[in-house]
């Protein structure tokens, strides 16, 4: 019997043993390099898949110099890199394992004759992992219903397809009537193209000549059964449009009005009297001349109350997907989207695909994009760990000097650049300033991105809403100038900053809420398997190179996990002093690139000029997307890089598709009336209260409606609709407010009320997304405990701030 159990246990490690053994060079394949070579570069150079660097050099030589200054470094760094593995408990991503000496080795396939057990992981109870399934099971029923919905809206709906006709208004008051075809109507939507007056445009105002008008209204007619017409009421409220004067129609800009008309219902008494009734559109102009417009006309328009209901329940059900994690963001906004464009279809307003393509904003998305190539061939040349060092070395280890220098730099940063860029820059120095100093990079990165928000909001140029504000013409025609805005601004922020540091310092009192709960071995063991785990779940299995390169890595997350389990039982070992451990970082990361590094800085010294040029507006001839673009396009020619799916493998894909559902989200939100009703509840309150407080309730009522909203949804739409809402206020005569107040109200809020939430800001989204690809995933709910109370302290302050400087001395 026992030679039995012998045997069986030996041919058990035996194949155990030849199941978890790496491929040998000969092994290797053309097709597994290629997929070798879009793996991120430190999962590259790990020894478990040195056949494939064997194989690479030997087909190509050294014609990837990266690659071999590369190791050149390592070869001239071996034995301090070994030192520093030895003494310091960081140790970097994917390249050794510490043993529980804390000597580096690599494990070969005879550990495995020790630690056959990776395959039995803990195992939930019985009950919980009964219950998780049914979870499961419901997650994906609840799914399948919304995709059934939102599929058979679409399904059973064609596009909406305006029918456009041109008509001439003729001159004098003189009527021009439009026949509707159905007369049995409870509400008709009107779309008018001409040369209206923009709201934003400087009034012209001449006493002797009267402002020209366009007046519309729906028209209920009665006719008898001999077809005569026996009576006409009006069926509709007068909508009032501003018309250019007739001197300045040729050259005016057609300019889309919609509106939607509530129909009165039809009079009995004559309805008794009749046989039939008609619906017309009545168009009265009082120019000088006639009036060409284009029209259409939709019988069935969106009932706003019931859209704005059906918009607040997409919201939440999407929010209520990313707070509990049901799917992955990602996704989440995928869904949200769909259904968004589904119930636009049940409601006969199913938008084509060219209207869809254009509700995305595809300068944002190609000025993340650009960036992205930027700082994927700028991570080669090591500076990010190089200035991670750096930054260690000046604040002589402490924590909060060194998150400080951090924060302030970045909003500084932010305060000229685009926040997005600012981010994306940032984001990898932080993580590997994290991991320089033991620290969990979540809290840290969190404290970045929302000193990033705040610095955005000191200039023109430093948020999209600020952008939209200030590029607003009637705006900047009121004095509204860059150095006008900054000067108001900055008190503002820099009283938020310090309010900001007040409440961080609060939140991370204890300075173990800014370290890992485990000792650094242990977290960097559990970070290298996420990562590994991350690489090999990007490949996929319908090729046998990719299955190859995939395997390997599993093995590779499977010795880890073994390793894992040891670390859990060992001693932790005292960390080394301030000394020695800069002493051992500087020898283990030095610049590894520098003619690589010459040309990255030649590439983003063009791309920050021009992106500083953006803030002249008489300078500005390149948008940010297309400046991005350019600087990447000039990187990849002076790098000679002829791999690009290796570079494009870095790009965040799934970030730029978020982006793109969100974007498409909240333009069918907004075409379900959601941000119209926002928008409408601010300007009636504030024209319900007295006037000698009606200054102060506008500040509060612009500046708190913003950043709430703005914390939940995308204020790109958001400030769009509010910058229309403060200019019809300030042109509003009896209500005499001034315009700069209420323009740096919504500025404040717009961008501090990005910090509320995790999707509230973009930089947020692409900050979440880079440290994803690192390894360090935070969650909704954690970002949410730290930005939120922030956003409504600075909400608290700035409020202060507007109310003494204009509400009391009136500084505008």
């Amino acid at each position: 019997m026992r030679v039995k159990v012998a045997k069986r246990l030996w041919f058990h490690r035996q194949a155990s043993t030849k199941s978890d053994r790496f491929p040998q060079p000969n092994e290797v394949t053309e097709g597994a390099l290629q997929v070798w070579r879009t793996l991120p570069e430190r999962i590259r150079q790990d020894p478990s898949l040195a056949s494939f660097r064997q194989e690479h050099e030997r087909l190509h030589g050294d014609v990837d110099q990266l690659h071999a200054e590369e190791s050149e470094v390592r070869v001239q760094n071996g034995h301090h890199e070994e030192t520093a593995l030895a003494n310091q408990p960081f140790t970097q991503i994917g390249i050794n394992v510490t043993n529980e000496a804390g000597q580096v080795r690599v494990l070969d396939g005879r550990d495995l004759e020790n630690n056959n057990d990776d395959q039995h992981e803990e195992a939930e109870p019985h009950a919980k992992s009964l219950i998780r399934k049914y979870l499961i099971w419901f997650k994906i029923a609840v799914l399948l219903v919304v995709w059934c919905v939102f599929t058979a809206f679409l399904m059973s709906n064609n596009e909406h397809v305006d029918q456009l006709s041109l008509i001439s208004v003729p001159r004098n008051s003189s009527p021009r009537v439009f026949p509707i075809a159905t007369a049995s109507l409870q509400r008709i939507g009107l779309g008018l193209r001409g040369p209206f007056r923009l709201q934003e445009n400087e009034l012209t105002i001449n006493a002797s000549v009267p402002l020209p008008l366009l007046q519309v209204q729906v028209m209920r007619s009665y006719f008898d059964g001999e077809g005569m017409e026996i009576y006409i009421e009006n069926a509709s409220q007068v909508w009032q449009l501003d018309v250019v004067y007739p001197d300045l129609i040729d050259a005016t800009r057609d300019t889309k009005k919609q509106r939607t008309f509530e129909l009165s219902p039809t009079d009995p008494l004559w309805l008794a009297q009749a046989n039939r009734t008609e619906l017309s559109f009545e168009f009265t102009s009082s120019i000088e001349g006639e009036l060409p417009l284009q029209l259409n006309v939709d019988e069935s328009p969106i009932y706003k109350r019931d859209g704005v209901i059906y918009a607040a329940a997409v919201l939440c059900g999407l929010y209520v997907m990313i707070i509990w994690e049901i799917v992955n963001r990602t996704f989440a906004a995928i869904i949200a989207s769909t259904l968004s464009v589904g119930i636009l279809a049940a409601l006969n307003s199913r938008p084509s695909m060219a209207t869809i393509m254009g509700w995305i904003d595809v300068e944002t998305l190609l000025l993340l994009f650009g960036m992205m190539i930027l700082v994927a061939i700028l991570s080669e040349t090591g500076v990010f760990d190089y200035l991670a060092v750096y930054a260690y070395k000046i604040t002589n280890g402490h924590v909060w000097p060194l998150i400080n220098c951090l924060c302030l730099f970045t909003a500084v940063l932010s305060s000229f650049l685009d926040n997005v860029t600012t981010v994306l820059l940032m984001t990898p120095v932080t993580i590997r300033l994290c991991e320089v100093m033991c620290l969990n990079p979540v809290p840290i990165l969190m404290c970045m991105v929302i000193y990033s928000n705040i610095g955005g909001a000191l200039t023109p140029v430093g948020d999209p809403p600020n952008v939209i504000i200030a590029s607003n013409s009637y705006i900047s025609k009121n004095g509204v100038n860059f150095a006008v805005f900054t000067l108001h601004m900055l008190p503002g922020v820099l009283l938020v900053m310090v309010q900001t540091y007040i409440q961080l310092r609060f939140k991370f009192r204890n300075i173990s809420d800014l370290q890992f709960k485990d000792s650094p071995e242990v977290e960097e063991l559990r970070h290298e398997i996420h990562v590994w785990k991350r690489a090999a779940a990007s490949l996929s299995a319908y090729s046998k190179d990719e299955e190859l390169v995939r395997q390997t890595l599993m093995k590779k997350v499977n010795r880890l996990k073994r390793s894992l389990k040891k670390r859990m039982t060992a001693v932790i070992e005292p960390a080394p002093n301030y000394q020695q451990t800069l002493a051992n970082l500087q020898a283990k990361y030095p610049i590894r690139n520098k003619p690589l590094l010459i040309k990255c800085s030649a590439a983003l010294l063009f791309v920050i000029s021009l992106f500083f040029l953006h803030s002249v507006p008489e300078l500005q001839r390149l948008s940010l997307g297309w400046t991005a673009l350019l600087g990447a396009i000039f990187l990849i020619i002076l790098a000679d890089i002829e791999d690009m799916e290796a570079i494009l493998a870095r790009v965040e894909w799934s970030t730029l598709l978020f982006f793109a559902a969100l974007f498409i989200l909240m333009e069918a939100l907004t075409e379900l009336g959601l941000i119209e009703w926002i928008g409408n509840m601010t300007e009636g309150i504030i024209l319900g209260v007295g006037e000698d407080r009606r200054l102060m309730v506008a500040i509060l009522i612009i500046l708190w409606v913003s950043a709430v909203a703005s914390a939940f949804v995308d204020n790109i739409p958001l400030t769009t609709m509010m910058v229309k809402i403060t200019i019809s206020l300030a042109q509003n005569s009896t209500l005499n407010l001034p315009l700069q107040p209420l323009v740096w109200a919504l500025a404040l809020g717009a961008c501090l009320g990005g910090n509320g939430t995790l999707i509230g800001a973009s930089a947020n989204v692409v900050c979440a997304g880079v440290a994803e690809q690192h390894g360090y995933k935070f969650t909704f709910l954690q970002f949410f405990k730290v930005g939120f109370p922030i956003m409504i302290g600075s909400i608290i302050v700035t409020t202060g701030y507007l109310l003494v400087s204009h509400s009391l001395f009136a500084w505008h």
